[in-house]
């Protein structure tokens, strides 16, 4: 065992700090005040190859390929302080100290607050069989976040997580490892001084981390992580808060891409229609219509791959099945006519009985050997084949081709990516790794991003102007920037209702903000009624809503296969409708600043200690709290909330202190979900067809306890206008008080197709004195039918506990202006007694 014990040496560049141990050489770079790179390597070499960074502050290999992604920083200058027995190096936020013997870094921020800590003498260690190993310590108290997709609680504490993503078909939700992502990254939030910090280990071998699984009594408590090869590289990223670490880790690794609007509709989706033995594209217009029929609105379809399947059974992709699919072309245009946009699903691995394998095979595309000298075959769906290399251009080069000739000439701009999670039973098969050539194992976790990044490629080749929507089911670091996610092949039980919100969760921690699971489970048998009804309206709250299945025992999990609660599911999905207005403008914030949609309440407010492992209770963004029922039979239901906020019962507006745990009454109609005391909610109401209708009518639902912001985010949801500045901003101000004020600036050219402004501002106390838009007084109404009928005037609903105030959109800046001064009968304003 190779270890760092004792410091020898410190050498400065202008760029970076070198310190020479007794084992590795520690190199120290500080992007910023706080980020700060850590690599530990054992050979002295610091090669730079990342296809992950979108930040950095040196020349990297893939410079060029990544040209229109990555920032070139240029790194801050520490303070540096030489002592008896350590190095102090002050970042405007941070102190690191490097002690000399033994040697280890400790972290603390400027009030002395201890922020991280390693190990010292196990600190950064390589076996004998070269796996290196980084040791922190932990305290009973800390807490560990992230991860990307794990099964279980929301906290790691305890746990031991291994990333060496599989195809989990059927996984336990609850309790299993390796699922189909790769991220070394968590949050750990400390539990003596309730800061965070992230640790992002920029080392793509099958790795593990175990978050206090192992004890030995020789030493303090300790977490580590390992990895199969490569060196110790990691990025210290200071919060203080879990938003500072998310955002600051997305400035490392990019931002959520941008999707096309009708992607946050309702996705249709199940194996079973594509596998019929004909006429599957007239079944999957049948199962639009029959939704449109049930007033159930549809956006999207994702099209499993048996519309690939050839004549001996096997999935070819790029070819179509055309007793399935006679038409390709035709389909697409039939679906595009009734709003709907189909996803055909591609593969990497390509058989090696496929009409295109000596096609792909002499172009140069497949992974090599281990000597280079031939295709490498391994166990692939139905039979041996051969695996694509997109570290190799040759290889997206006719990947894309594929793409272009088999399917978005077709008509369509969407790809579904799947079983890429590059399973090889030989980690050192080889790679081009774009003319340095490298052992799979050292960048398989990547090879789906770059899948996925082909599929913008291929879109952007065939309609330059259309946004791509893009979705992959495995990936590393940076899959955000190409692809909405989903959480695998899960199993249609309770628990994995209730634990795949966790794992949700900690996706979106990790950086992964556009992402769900498949509603009602994708393998097993069909859900019984209850389940489904309790998984759609929990599924409308994640940024993907698909029910897809592959169902056991010879069914579709379908909205309305139970018929006395269709019209509970079509209620659950009209709600997702009427928020879509909040929802894209939190995917524009994913897009923007990197923040999650779906929030662990400890995200929000990480100051309540009670809330540090809540993964059922969620936000949906910063201003509505869910807490769906996810167990079977209930009819009485806790929720705990949240201390720093009062909250309002969504339905009945009931407000309700925070810091709390109270119990409701629930049916199957029940969503419980909360407003925050200070929210701003964007809705809007009618709306079935995100892909074909504007939006005309705003709802803005606030409730005005305390000052707030928040911005309202529009575009033409189509096409790559929004880069060049087509897009609307409204960012909306909150004054609270007994004179609510609200601002509204507008930032951005595209012209709103908005043509009416509902403000409801929530007021169980009373109702209002007088109102203003713009200057101007308007009308009061008493009649709800008079208010209904007029263009512009307020209303005070006791049904709602608000103040409704109606207008025409106004194009400018401009204020609105709520008086809730008191008055008495005659109108006139209660003066202060001291005037």
């Amino acid at each position: 065992m190779i270890t760092a014990k004792k410091l020898l040496d410190v050498k400065r560049a202008p760029e970076h700090v070198d310190l020479i141990t007794d084992g590795p050489t520690v190199r120290l770079v500080f992007l910023t005040d706080d980020i700060i790179r850590i690599r530990a390597s054992f050979d002295g070499t610091f090669e730079e190859a990342s296809y992950v960074l979108t930040m950095t502050a040196w020349d990297d290999h893939l410079d060029d390929f990544l040209k229109d992604e990555r920032t070139r920083v240029t790194p801050i200058t520490p303070n540096v302080e030489e002592r008896k027995k350590r190095y102090i190096f002050s970042t405007g936020t941070v102190n690191m100290s490097i002690t000399k013997d033994p040697f280890g870094i400790e972290i603390t921020d400027k009030e002395g607050n201890l922020l991280h800590k390693d190990l010292k003498e196990k600190s950064f260690a390589k076996d004998h069989l070269g796996r290196v190993y980084h040791y922190v310590e932990r305290e009973i108290d800390d807490r560990y976040y992230g991860f990307v997709e794990t099964s279980g609680c929301l906290d790691k504490h305890g746990r031991r997580v291994r990333m060496a993503p599989k195809d989990a078909l059927g996984y336990d939700a609850e309790s299993q490892n390796c699922l189909y992502k790769h991220i070394p990254f968590y949050i750990k939030l400390k539990g003596a001084n309730r800061q965070a910090v992230g640790l992002f280990y920029h080392n793509l071998w099958q790795s593990e981390f175990d978050m206090g699984g192992e004890h030995s009594n020789y030493w303090h408590h300790y977490s580590y992580w390992t990895a199969d090869g490569g060196d110790i590289d990691l990025f210290f990223i200071n919060g203080p808060d879990l938003a500072s670490v998310v955002k600051r880790y997305t400035d490392l690794t990019g931002k959520t891409v941008m999707p096309p609007k009708y992607s946050l509709g309702y996705l249709g989706s199940t194996m079973y229609y594509s596998e019929l033995p004909e006429n599957c594209d007239d079944e999957i217009i049948g199962f639009i219509d029959k939704n449109f029929e049930e007033g159930i609105p549809v956006d999207g379809f994702q099209l499993s791959s048996g519309y690939t399947v050839g004549a001996d059974g096997l999935r070819y992709f790029f070819t179509w099945n055309t007793k399935r699919f006679p038409d390709p072309a035709g389909f697409f245009a039939r679906m595009k006519e009734k709003g709907v946009m189909v996803s055909p699903n591609i593969k990497p691995g390509i058989l090696c009985t496929h009409p295109y394998y000596d096609e792909f095979k002499n172009g140069d595309a497949f992974i090599k050997t281990q000597d280079g000298s031939d295709t490498y075959v391994d166990r692939w769906w139905g039979g041996p084949g051969s695996f694509l290399d997109f570290t190799n251009e040759k290889g997206r080069e006719i990947w894309k081709q594929m793409i272009v000739k088999n399917l978005t000439c077709y008509g369509t701009s969407s790809i579904w990516n799947d079983n890429c999670e590059y399973d090889l039973s030989d980690h050192l098969a080889q790679v081009d790794g774009d003319g340095k050539p490298r052992p799979v194992g050292e960048v398989k976790a990547i090879l789906p991003n770059l899948m996925s990044r082909m599929s913008h490629v291929a879109v952007a080749e065939t309609t330059p102007n259309e946004r791509p929507y893009v979705i992959c089911r495995s990936g590393g670091p940076g899959i955000q920037r190409y692809a909405q996610t989903w959480a695998g092949d899960n199993p249609s039980q309770w628990k994995t209702l209730k634990y795949n919100i966790a794992t949700i969760l900690g996706m979106g921690l990790s950086g992964v903000a556009n992402q769900g699971s498949d509603v009602g489970g994708f393998q097993g048998p069909s859900p019984e009624a209850e389940l489904l009804v309790r998984w759609v309206q929990n599924g409308i709250f994640m940024p993907r809503f698909s029910i897809h299945s592959c169902n056991t025992n010879n069914t579709v999990t379908e909205p309305w296969m139970y018929e006395q609660y269709t019209g509970t599911i079509r209620e659950a999905i009209q709600l997702r409708y009427q928020l879509v207005p909040y929802l894209y403008s939190l995917m524009y914030e994913a897009h923007d600043v990197g923040s999650p949609i779906m929030r662990p309440l400890v995200y929000e407010f990480q100051q309540d200690g009670t809330i540090d492992n809540e993964g059922v209770q969620f936000m949906f963004g910063p201003s509505i709290m869910v807490a769906n029922v996810v167990e079977k039979g209930v009819n009485r239901h806790k929720v705990y909330l949240p201390e720093g906020s009062d909250w309002y019962d969504w339905s009945t507006r009931k407000r309700y202190k925070g810091g709390q745990e109270i119990e409701l009454d629930v049916d199957m109609n029940s969503i419980p979900m909360f407003l925050r005391d200070n929210a701003i909610v964007p809705t809007t109401t009618g709306l079935f067809s995100i892909a074909k209708e504007e939006i005309e009518h705003l709802n803005l639902i606030i409730a005005p306890r305390r000052d707030n912001t928040s911005t309202l985010y529009e575009d033409d949801g189509k096409t790559n206008e929004f880069k060049s500045g087509t897009y609307l901003k409204t960012h909306v101000e909150l004054t609270a008080g007994d004179q609510t004020i609200l601002n509204f600036r507008k930032e951005g050219t595209y012209q709103s197709a908005i043509k009416e402004i509902v403000l409801e501002v929530i007021n169980e106390e009373k109702g209002a004195f007088w109102v203003t838009v713009n200057g101007n007084r308007i009308q009061q109404f008493l009649d709800r039918k008079k208010w209904a009928d007029a263009d512009t005037g307020w209303i005070y609903d006791a049904t709602t506990s608000a103040v409704k105030i109606k207008y025409p959109n106004i194009i400018d800046d401009y204020e609105v202006v709520v008086s809730f001064e008191d008055f008495d009968l005659i109108g006139m304003t209660i003066e202060d007694e001291d005037d």
